[in-house]
């Protein structure tokens, strides 16, 4: 499909829309080709490793409990160190 970039300021939802359905949009200027909108596939792959790098961000790690972490920052007076 081919469409004024006039005609598009108004159409962008719907053109948006069309083109992560998979149509590919051809905006043009005077009748000239200038810029194409195309619907981007997610990479399962990328998006699998994100999300693994994610889960494995937020795990717990071994050391101080939480509980315990103001102990190193104040002394059995309850002053800071």
């Amino acid at each position: 499909m081919q469409i004024a970039v006039s005609e598009a300021k108004g159409q962008l939802l719907d053109l948006v829309r069309r083109a992560e359905g998979g149509e590919d949009i051809v905006l043009t200027r005077h009748g000239h080709p200038i810029a194409r909108l195309i619907g981007l596939a997610p990479d399962i792959a990328e998006r699998r490793t994100a999300l693994e790098d994610a889960r494995g961000a937020a795990s717990t790690k071994p050391g101080t409990m939480a509980a315990r972490s103001r102990d190193f920052l104040y002394d059995e007076t309850g002053l800071p160190l």
